[in-house]
């Protein structure tokens, strides 16, 4: 059984369609999904983190999910595009190790409407960026957070090498 397993969330494409209204339509669906997991905390790993203060960011959440919305991913910026395979995953390993978790035993997923985002595919809940997140989603969002609660799975993940100890 875990203690707290974490979510991290992209908004555009996720939390409402991309390149729609960004009324964050989507957004109370996952939250009703959060509710009956009082264990998952909300990462925001979106591009909006840099735009916005992480108050105003938390402020598009509901009274009672706020407070279990706990940070942002860093921002790491690519030295060369092929650096950005892979970038927001770095960024939320490094937000786990910044916070002391084990990244390689710790609970967590990713909301994300971009595969290339993320190299460990196992742990992502890929939506439709058309669509933003929808019922099937929170269906499997349900299913990988009762995998996270039992401890009956826990996805495959090799630690990235700048995440390991010499």
């Amino acid at each position: 059984m875990i203690e707290t397993s974490y979510i991290f969330l992209d908004f555009d494409g996720v939390t409402h369609p991309w390149g729609e209204v960004e009324d964050f339509r989507c957004l109370p669906l996952i939250e009703a999904v959060l509710r009956d997991y009082d264990e998952a905390r909300v990462v925001i790993a979106s591009d909006w983190r840099m735009l916005f203060s992480l108050s105003k960011l938390v402020g598009r959440f509901a009274a009672d999910i706020r407070p279990r919305v706990i940070g942002a991913t860093p921002q790491m910026l690519p030295k060369h595009g092929g650096e950005l395979h892979g970038l927001r995953e770095r960024e939320a390993m490094s937000w786990l190790a910044q916070h002391g978790a084990d990244v390689a035993r710790t609970a967590w997923c990713a909301l994300d409407d971009a595969p290339g985002n993320w190299l460990t595919r196992s742990r992502l809940l890929l939506t439709d960026f058309k669509s933003g997140f929808t019922g099937e989603d929170a269906a499997a969002l349900r299913r990988m957070l009762d995998g996270f609660r039992t401890g009956r799975s826990l996805p495959a993940f090799r630690q990235p090498s700048f995440l390991r100890r010499a």
